[in-house]
């Protein structure tokens, strides 16, 4: 059994809603409202969901760029949200992002070789002495020729950019990426070209993923695992094979039918749900979704639902579909 790299339990980060002229507290967002999962060394957890459902910053917070609420994060078996600032640096190396907008994640005054240089010399690598070679063979991993390394962020096209942004990532040699929405801001051709350097360099590397994304088709293809969110919670947790061939929860369900199908002779049932996403401000009591569930009981709306283990690896958070859950009275 592959040990367990990131462990996350019960992460919450909720931002102080501020009013009036002495801006007082006057509410949460509830961004991130009680998740747990864990990713195997070696292996892809995708995050899926609505926009402003919690997967951004579920995945910085993750890392510390935004700091957590409450709940552990458990890195390789360190507890990541009680490091002072020395030691999490320290363990920044081995946990890198890599951003969604290639355009906006990099300096357009600085060259490839003083951006790639940049965090050699941060992190005082050996390689920061040889930083020029080394540029040569992060720009020859992710399939870049070496005289990119002295042209300005402009003179790329935007897969070359997110290429550049991914050997940023791969400088300090991390075992940890999170992919937030990598290919969600590149055409499609270019899009393949991008999860497919991606997969690569985990086989080559022995990387772990946390991917971020929306576009159903991209996460089956790169994930070995995925979990559903829908405001600030996972709905949905399993086997990727398990998860779109057999979705339990309605909203899993709504997701993976509203997404394209490529065959146009293909007939599928469409599932609209009513009304628009809760305010993370205010949202719903018991299972956030039940206000726009076709299935809803009267508990739904009183009781919330843990996670419920239905088969092997595969958690659904209903109360109506899971055995067991505590909701249907």
């Amino acid at each position: 059994m592959t040990p367990d790299l990131l462990v996350v339990q019960d992460l919450v980060k909720h931002f102080p809603v501020r009013k009036g002229i002495f801006s007082r507290v006057a509410g949460h967002v509830r961004a991130v409202d009680g998740l747990s999962f864990r990713i195997p060394r070696g292996k892809t957890l995708s995050l899926v969901g609505e926009s402003g459902s919690g997967k951004t910053t579920t995945g910085r917070a993750i890392l510390r760029l935004i700091e957590p609420t409450s709940g552990s994060v458990r890195f390789d078996g360190i507890e990541v949200t009680s490091m002072n600032r020395q030691d999490l640096r320290a363990l920044r190396k081995r946990m890198q992002i890599i951003f969604q907008d290639p355009y906006g994640s990099l300096n357009p005054r600085m060259t490839v070789y003083s951006v790639l240089s940049e965090a050699l010399r941060t992190h005082r690598l050996p390689q920061a002495t040889g930083a020029r070679d080394r540029v040569y063979e992060l720009l020859s991993l992710v399939g870049l020729p070496p005289e990119a390394a002295d042209r300005y962020p402009h003179e790329f096209s935007g897969g070359q950019r997110q290429r550049v942004g991914i050997a940023r990532a791969l400088a300090v040699e991390p075992e940890l990426i999170v992919a937030d929405e990598p290919v969600s801001a590149l055409d499609v051709s270019i899009q393949s070209q991008i999860l497919n350097l991606l997969e690569d360099l985990q086989q080559q590397l022995g990387l772990t993923y946390l991917f971020i994304g929306h576009d159903l088709s991209v996460v089956r293809h790169i994930s070995d695992s995925v979990a559903v969110m829908y405001l600030g919670r996972i709905v949905e947790l399993g086997p990727v094979e398990a998860v779109f061939e057999h979705p339990v929860h309605p909203y899993t369900i709504a997701l993976l039918a509203a997404a394209p199908v490529p065959d146009p002779a293909r007939k599928r049932r469409r599932i609209l749900l009513p009304g628009d996403i809760p305010s993370p401000i205010n949202p719903p009591t018991g299972c956030h979704f039940h206000p726009r569930c076709p299935d809803a009981q009267p508990g739904c709306a009183r009781c919330e639902t843990p996670l419920i283990e239905i088969s092997p690896g595969h958690w659904v958070a209903c109360p109506v579909h899971a055995p067991g859950a505590p909701a249907n009275a």
